[in-house]
């Protein structure tokens, strides 16, 4: 089958996703072969590609937003049928049995396993996975337009409920690529006031069209005291940009997999009158069962950009140069 490997991790510019022959999957035990029809192309794809993630196994096929139809079923599968339109997302294994796992925090389990990373992810005409970690998809809902709520809407919509945003609040959004379009969205149905920070202007655009209540330079100054705020963009001078603009017990909400240094914090300015930051890791399946329910029953706008599945190495350039608006899609 045609796929895309990640060859020598290195800056994009220098083509580190090459094209590569693979043998098709066969799905092993409880397992189901997905006939990919396509694929969100991810931030962590990027820091995979060029080497911000280590990989953990050489020739990696990146891609953990994934949708198309089950066309083999491995021993022992009951969740899926053959036909049966399924996704796969960046969470494929947990452990468990530690006590992170029975307490509901499969997220931080010790032993986990992720698609595009551990295992071959969706940049591929087929892939394999544990029924027991796909989803199934709103009808709603097309495969290119699903493909995003895989990961960037499920992490969005982690991050918004470990900002504490109370009913009503005011929510400052930092970065407004795939995840906090989607992200916004709920918090607007879900009556809150939003207000968006970010470099390009063609986000902001995009910010305000989906009904943002504001939309400014990232480095900005949002025109309110803010409830909450959700850092999407991995830059880390942004942390202290954010606390800065939290109101009295403020809760900013870290999204990204991979962070740049964060400069020193003043605590007077930054932390005092119990603001706080909180990281976002993973996340749950019970995470992506409600996101999925509730992005079907509010049906989400999703923007997407579609690439050819030949062009993956274009779409990632395009990620990586800001050149995206929403979500860029492989399709097949």
């Amino acid at each position: 089958m045609k796929a895309w490997a990640v060859g020598a991790p290195g800056p994009i510019a220098g083509g580190p996703l090459v094209a590569v022959d693979r043998p098709v999957p066969q799905p092993g035990r409880g397992e189901i072969r997905v006939r990919v029809s396509a694929c969100g192309v991810c931030r962590t794809d990027l820091h995979l590609a060029e080497g911000d993630l280590t990989p953990h196994h050489p020739g990696t096929v990146p891609g953990h937003e994934v949708v198309g139809v089950v066309d083999a079923l491995g021993p022992g599968c009951r969740r899926f049928t053959q036909g049966q339109r399924a996704g796969i997302a960046w969470l494929r294994h947990t452990c468990g049995r530690c006590h992170w796992c029975r307490r509901g925090r499969e997220n931080l389990c010790p032993d986990p396993r992720f698609t595009g990373w551990d295992a071959d992810g969706g940049y591929a005409e087929w892939a394999v996975v544990d029924e027991a970690y796909a989803y199934e998809i709103p009808e709603r809902f097309d495969d290119e337009h699903a493909a995003p709520l895989l990961c960037a809407g499920i992490i969005g919509y982690r991050a918004l409920r470990r900002a504490d945003l109370p009913p009503g609040g005011r929510l400052g959004i930092y970065g407004f690529g795939a995840s906090a379009h989607l992200a916004a969205q709920v918090a607007l149905a879900e009556g809150a006031t939003v207000h968006v920070l970010t470099r390009s202007e063609a986000a902001q655009r995009h910010a305000l069209d989906l009904g943002a209540a504001s939309a400014g330079p990232a480095d900005g100054r949002p025109p309110e005291p803010l409830d909450a705020a959700i850092l999407f963009a991995p830059a880390g001078e942004l942390v202290p940009v954010a606390l800065g603009a939290l109101d009295r017990g403020g809760t900013l909400a870290v999204a990204g997999i991979h962070l740049s240094d964060v400069p020193p914090l003043d605590y007077q300015r930054h932390l005092f009158l119990e603001r706080q930051v909180r990281s976002v890791t993973a996340n749950t399946r019970a995470d992506g069962e409600e996101f999925l329910a509730l992005a079907g029953r509010l049906g989400l706008r999703v923007t997407t950009t579609a690439y050819p599945i030949d062009t993956a190495d274009r779409a990632l350039a395009d990620l990586a140069g800001d050149r995206v608006t929403g979500a860029a899609v492989l399709v097949m």
